[in-house]
């Protein structure tokens, strides 16, 4: 091996280690933790969490609008004064330092989150452009694909590896520490592992002229982006992609987005959503490498890869569905029937606090409260009461009950009763609720469960605790009876996914090339995409009919085969578009659409979720975004778009 090549190879190396660096702040802190955390800890003091979840969202819009706007301007100066390593560098500062911040984040403590999280996304979306910006200048023109999704396969594994340990330390460290030292870790993981990618991955030089004198480097970048405004119709194969990516993508990202919703509006536990998130980061990572090697001329093996991702297309939603349907209830978690009301208890569904099926006893009034502290349309009714005997009794038939009620300086702590006897916490302690707070918050949820199924009364006793911190007021919203919950055997629904993941590998190893072998020769990075978005059309189709915990985990299975694969080889086939010389101003572009990606799916989602009154119909509506971008997409020119790129850098390089 020359020198050369080790060279290479260790720039490829560098380069994919960024993505182990960074995509611990996709995971921990945009996925998993941080929202949660956000809600429940530092928006602990808002009026409401609905209030809460609207500054988040507010935050990341802010974050995405911002990045999207600075986008094309500061890729195109890292073109024209020759720093894409520099501006890299000074976002995954600003990122790294935002994340680790957040260790100082406690209760209450969310205009503080707020600005570091926008600071940190900020740092994390701009760090991305520059540094995609770098991947054709790194790799050869043969390798792209191969390069791109090796990158996101080590995301993949350096994302869920401290996700994973952020999790145990979450159980583990007592109150709040857990997630701060979570927060920590991704801000110092994210800086020390992207180290490699400063030290072996050179500054690519400018091929712009050497600026004229008084000729400011920011004029000059506008200048640029204006040319290449104005030539559109010379990169038109190229601004079609990205029309295309843009409508594609968005239902990719909506998917990702809504998962976990979705999953818990079915009734599945969050701690197997959790689960099911890991599961989608580990698989992603040999998938994604699949889908890189997919257009690779020079891979032999590209029959047998082509056969396991159709079998994993074909088997996945069969077995899925027909597990579902044949297997028992206790192994397939198929949704059981709803409990319904009886002559002595209600069923499942949300009772209003003024309802005549909530005994009361005491002295009790109702109370309007004002429609802009909850973040509703309209105001709502609490029913409040600060008598010693003051007392709510619940019948119900089910096994779990959701309280929303308010807090408060004036509130205080609640005895909390399942059938005449004390309901026990996790460390068998009787149960009560501290109402207590500084400011008044609304709409808090708490879950109260049976032992088992049935028939129950849950009882809610004002203690009659008053000192100098607390009040003795109880004020209640609404008492909900939950659906029951499919449970499934999560150890044999695994051992079915690994059962016909070994099967698919067989066949493939005897069919793939006799089956393959014409049909893997004509796959190149566009079909490569196009393959991918059948797989998504088919997950949402699957979505919608999604009743049972094995489809739940086989379809999440079916999201890693494609998740990894599709979004990195949409990054190389733009890359192999761009010319290298303005690598900076049209990945900029290319940023710029994946942050608005995530605006139009996410509403279109929300509409038909709202219209319908279910996110089935919401799930179902993403087939539009990959039937119009995937034909879109075939009506993109790739060789002529290359062959664009390749003027363009022949002409910089004269």
């Amino acid at each position: 091996m020359t020198t050369n090549d080790n060279t290479y190879k260790r720039r490829i190396r560098a380069w994919t280690m960024y993505d182990w660096a960074n995509s611990a702040f996709a995971t921990t802190i945009l996925a998993a933790v941080l929202p949660i955390y956000y809600s429940q800890v530092a928006g602990a003091t808002l009026s409401s969490p609905a209030k809460a979840t609207a500054y988040w969202s507010l935050g990341l819009s802010l974050s995405l609008l911002i990045a999207a706007l600075l986008a094309p301007i500061l890729g195109t100066i890292s073109d024209v004064m020759r720093g894409k390593k520099r501006f890299l560098a000074f976002f995954m500062g600003l990122g790294a330092i935002g994340t680790a911040l957040l260790v100082l984040v406690d209760t209450g403590d969310w205009l503080l989150a707020s600005l570091l999280f926008i600071v940190a996304k900020l740092g994390f979306n701009g760090a991305n452009v520059f540094y995609d910006a770098l991947l054709p200048h790194v790799a050869r023109p043969e390798d792209v694909d191969a390069v791109s999704t090796r990158g996101y396969a080590m995301g993949y594994l350096g994302g869920g590896l401290l996700l994973a340990i952020n999790v145990v330390m979450i159980n583990f460290l007592p109150g709040t520490w857990g997630p701060r030292i979570s927060f920590l870790s991704v801000g110092l993981w994210w800086a020390l592992f992207s180290i490699p990618i400063f030290r072996h991955v050179p500054e690519p030089t400018s091929t712009v002229a050497a600026l004229a004198k008084g000729v400011s480097v920011i004029s000059a970048s506008f200048r640029q982006i204006w040319a290449t405004i104005k030539d559109i119709r010379r990169y038109r194969q190229l601004f079609k992609y990205l029309i295309a990516f843009l409508i594609y993508i968005d239902g990719i990202g909506t998917i990702i987005g809504v998962a976990a919703i979705y999953g818990a509006e079915l009734g599945f536990d969050s701690v197997k959503l959790i689960l099911a998130l890991l599961l989608v980061q580990f698989v992603g990572i040999p998938f994604s490498l699949i889908f890189g090697r997919l257009p690779s001329k020079n891979e032999k093996r590209r029959p047998f890869f082509l056969a396991f991702v159709v079998f994993n297309l074909v088997a996945l939603p069969l077995v899925g569905m027909l597990g579902a349907r044949l297997l028992p209830e206790a192994i397939s978690g198929k949704r059981p029937a709803p409990y319904t009301s009886t002559a002595t208890a209600v069923g499942e569904g949300l009772y209003p606090a003024a309802d005549n099926r909530i005994q009361r006893s005491g002295s009790w009034q109702t109370v309007s409260v004002d429609a802009g502290l909850l973040d509703s349309d309209v105001d709502v009714d609490y029913l409040i009461s600060s008598s010693p005997d003051a007392r709510l009794d619940f019948t119900f038939n089910g096994q779990e009950v959701v309280l929303l009620y308010a807090t408060g300086p004036d509130h205080g702590i609640w005895q909390v009763q399942m059938d005449g006897q004390a309901l026990l916490d996790d460390e068998s302690q009787p149960l009560s609720i501290d109402a207590y707070t500084d400011t008044p918050r609304y709409d808090i949820e708490t879950t109260f469960s049976a032992s088992a199924p049935g028939e129950h009364t849950l009882s809610l006793i004002n203690a009659g605790v008053e000192d100098a911190s607390q009040g003795q007021l109880i004020s209640v919203r609404s008492l909900e009876v939950l659906p029951p919950k499919p449970e499934g055997s999560l150890g044999i629904i695994i051992g079915m996914i690994a059962a016909v993941e070994l099967l698919g590998l067989g066949l493939a190893w005897l069919l793939g090339k006799p089956l393959f072998s014409s049909l893997a020769v004509k796959i190149d990075t566009q079909r490569g995409i196009l393959l991918a978005l059948l797989i998504y059309a088919v997950i949402a189709v699957w979505g919608f009919f999604l009743d049972s915990v094995i489809e739940f985990w086989f379809l999440a299975w079916m999201v890693a085969v494609v998740q990894g694969g599709s979004q990195a080889l949409s990054r190389s086939l733009f890359s192999s578009m761009s010319p290298a010389t303005k690598s900076g101003e049209f990945f900029g572009l290319f940023g710029i659409m994946e942050k608005f990606s995530s605006f139009l799916g996410p509403i279109v989602f929300a509409w038909a979720a709202a219209t319908f009154d279910s996110s089935r119909p919401a799930v179902l509506s993403l087939v539009l975004f990959f039937i119009v971008g995937g034909y879109l997409l075939t009506r993109v020119n790739v060789a002529e778009g290359r062959r664009i790129a390749q003027e363009e850098d022949a002409q910089a390089a004269l």
